[in-house]
């Protein structure tokens, strides 16, 4: 599990120091958010931790890159979801709008 401590602040408020522990190695990180420093350190820490526990393995730079493309996996599905999230959507409005027509049609030529 990653853990932080936050340092005494490097240039002011706005970039300061952070330690996280990412699968047992400490690493100081600098940012305007640690709180959102450690959030991250906790998602990548987990995710080696996942891939150590499927895998089996122990050399951590193997470890760390299974990590990596586990994560570039999610982030590239959610974007090509977020990418094709609208035209599909649409894609249904237009279905649906035909759908309609149709209908008023019918009812105008019955009615």
């Amino acid at each position: 599990m990653a853990t932080a401590t936050k340092q005494t602040p490097v240039k002011g408020a706005e970039n300061s120091s952070v330690r996280v522990e990412i699968f047992d190695q400490g690493y100081n990180l600098r940012g305007s958010d640690p709180e959102y420093i450690l959030k991250l350190a906790e998602y990548v820490d987990s995710k080696m931790r996942a891939v150590a526990e499927q895998t089996h393995t122990v050399d951590t730079a193997r470890l760390a890159v299974l990590a990596a493309l586990n994560i570039a996996d999610e982030y590239h599905l959610v974007k090509r979801k977020l990418e094709n999230g609208p035209v599909d959507y649409l894609q249904r409005a237009h279905q649906l709008s035909d759908a309609l027509d149709e209908v008023l049609q019918e009812k105008r030529r019955a009615g």
